[in-house]
């Protein structure tokens, strides 16, 4: 095993868990739209190779869902809808080098 460093400024991950049931979850409806959402802007503002949009699992806070979290910064935005997307990037911007 080889330990370094994380090649990003910015991890996004997307929360896409699916409880199956009737609890709330973050894939019920838009868990992946997010994530496909994030990954077009960040293709738009040319951040390749600094910023990179991934899906996880359950995050543990489903209620409030879907969640959104930058790594290594560590913000997370939760109840996030599709409208709101423009702002996480806003926010990824605001943490990355020029």
């Amino acid at each position: 095993m080889n330990r370094t460093s994380s090649p990003y400024e910015c991890h996004v991950f997307v929360c896409v868990n699916d409880r199956q049931g009737a609890e709330k979850s973050c894939a019920d409806g838009i868990g992946f739209g997010l994530k496909e959402a994030l990954k077009a802007g960040v293709a738009g503002r040319d951040w390749k190779g600094k910023v990179r949009v991934s899906h996880s699992g359950c995050m543990g806070l489903c209620a409030r869902g879907p969640n959104v979290l930058l790594y290594p910064q560590g913000i997370w935005f939760n109840g996030v809808a599709l409208d709101q997307i423009e702002s996480i990037l806003n926010e990824v911007a605001r943490h990355l080098s020029r």
